[in-house]
């Protein structure tokens, strides 16, 4: 490159970057030089024809069109090029023994269904029954009672809800830990799945080699007053796809030993299965306190 083009394309950064000297919020003006400082090394450094760029807009604009109340495909976007993890290890610093965060992913629905303890959230949705059980307690060791538990998944078939054309609810809903912090409830068995892969990321992964499959998982959001929010999974021991996780999002402390059950093993609620095979699971959740936010 010669000097004057070099010159050339130093020149359009510092005047970019001199047009948010005004900005009166400092963290916006922050974020903003920041931007622009990265994103034109990046064009300085790919060196995009204007094709290429053309190409970009258009993926990203694809992106926003297919995304809807149901559907995020920016979340998608965001997941598989790994950004979600890398922003939820910056806002999620370790602290004492709490648990592990991971992706919210594109599929939480506010106002799920209301569930007891000992409940079952399926609703209806096809998959192996699968017992849940666990407690809520804080970094001290101290039980954690009425958390706000909300759990999602997909279902046998590898589809949440919101997948479907036809408004259920299914394989979602909250709850409350009790008074000793403790918590149980029927799920169903989490399967492998691929994130929705018919839109523009999914077009990203094929074109890269990319797999769209996600290993086995459960979601969970527990909230309680004065202590951190945790967004996080669990996976399932032995699941193949547990180091090519197309989101990023397995962390070893989050995989779990699900014990599968023979037809005719008694449920710990006396449930009538129809001798059909179920498995369970433990999971303890640690909540840090709120000042642990990052």
């Amino acid at each position: 490159m010669s000097r004057e083009q070099q010159a050339r394309e130093e020149e359009l950064v510092e005047r970019v970057l001199a047009s948010f000297d005004g900005t009166p919020d400092p963290r916006l003006k922050e974020i903003m030089r920041s931007l622009v400082t990265h994103l034109h090394g990046f064009l300085r450094d790919v060196r995009p024809t204007e094709q290429e760029w053309k190409r970009g807009i258009d993926f990203l604009t694809a992106v926003g069109h297919l995304t809807d109340d149901r559907r995020q495909e920016f979340i998608l976007l965001s997941d598989t090029l790994g950004a979600s993890m890398q922003t939820i290890a910056i806002n999620n610093e370790a602290y004492a023994d709490a648990t592990e965060a991971t992706v919210f992913g594109p599929f939480f629905v506010e106002n799920s269904p209301h569930v007891e303890l000992g409940g079952d959230i399926a609703g209806g949705a096809n998959g192996e029954p699968c017992w849940v059980e666990g407690a809520v307690r804080d970094t001290a060791g101290q039980p954690v009672a009425g958390a706000r538990i909300e759990v999602w998944e997909a279902d046998q078939d590898g589809f949440y809800d919101v997948q479907y054309d036809d408004d259920r609810t299914a394989a979602r809903g909250h709850l409350f830990s009790g008074a000793d912090g403790g918590f149980r409830f029927w799920a169903i068995t989490p399967t492998p799945y691929p994130i929705p892969h018919d839109g523009p990321v999914g077009a990203m992964l094929a074109a890269t080699g990319r797999s769209p499959m996600r290993a086995s998982h459960l979601h969970f959001l527990v909230s309680a007053e004065g202590l951190r929010t945790l967004v996080t999974h669990i996976f399932v021991e032995g699941d193949e796809l547990l180091d090519s996780d197309s989101v990023f999002g397995v962390k070893d402390s989050l995989v779990k030993t699900f014990e599968k059950q023979a037809p005719g093993t008694p449920p710990p609620d006396g449930r009538d299965l129809n001798d059909r095979p179920w498995s369970r699971v433990h999971f303890d959740i640690v909540l840090a306190p709120a000042a642990a936010q990052a």
